[in-house]
């Protein structure tokens, strides 16, 4: 509950689902490998559209992005969830700590500063194609929404303003994990009685955080989360 906790607040605080920061976190405290990975998966669907709620209000996404990445990235989701059935839990967990840590450092040392406005991207739809086709992979071989890649690719390959792209991630991250935890779920790789109690403190907690997100500054967000990211990473890493 706590690790639920820690990471529904972070997850809605800065536009990610929170399971690629719980599977390290559940792995560190005992839980079998593939279930770490895959329990955090359901009790993200609650937690994101409670955490999506506020931006979709504020109209804080894009709808072109948010259009694109839901045809092409719930198929690359299905085929990723699919292969884990082939590949160990642990170095699955093992490739989350990795991605977890350079995000982590990608935010700390180059944060977006200020809002930003949209730009216009020259081949605009095949890099929203580009980016939902590598997430949705990634959030079916790692059992996560795929929020944790969503974000940052949102920013940086389209250019999207922070909370638009905080937005449109958690709108994206809620659809996403549908499908992979169907998937995981057919493959036996779901505990349910860990995934209530998980979801009973990270949903509530990940409104609370969506809230503070949206009234805060988001290149000092971008720091913090970077530092807390880069650490958590590094040290399940050293483990």
């Amino acid at each position: 509950m706590l690790i639920g906790a820690a990471v529904g607040f972070m997850g809605g605080l800065f536009g990610k689902g929170g399971a690629a920061i719980a599977t390290p976190l559940l792995a560190a405290v005992g839980v079998p490998p593939i279930l770490a990975v895959a329990a955090p998966l359901p009790a993200t669907i609650p937690g994101t559209l409670v955490a999506a709620r506020p931006y979709v209000r504020g109209r804080f996404f894009d709808r072109g992005a948010l259009g694109w990445s839901l045809v092409v990235a719930i198929v690359a989701t299905i085929i990723g969830s699919v292969a884990t059935h082939w590949i160990n839990g642990s170095i699955l967990v093992t490739a989350t700590d990795v991605v977890v840590a350079a995000l982590g450092l990608r935010f700390l040392f180059k944060p977006r500063s200020g809002e930003g406005v949209a730009e216009e991207v020259p081949h605009r739809v095949a890099r929203t194609v580009a980016v939902a086709a590598v997430v949705g992979l990634a959030a079916g071989l790692l059992a996560n929404s795929g929020g944790f890649l969503l974000a940052p690719l949102y920013l940086a390959v389209l250019r999207l303003p922070i909370k638009p792209a905080f937005g449109t991630s958690l709108i994206v991250s809620c659809v996403l994990a549908v499908p992979g935890t169907l998937v995981h779920a057919a493959l036996g790789q779901v505990d349910w009685t860990l995934v209530l109690w998980f979801g009973v403190a990270s949903v509530p907690l990940s409104a609370v955080g969506a809230r503070v997100g949206l009234r805060s500054d988001p290149a000092r967000l971008e720091r913090v989360y970077g530092a807390v990211l880069a650490t958590l990473g590094i040290g399940l890493l050293l483990l």
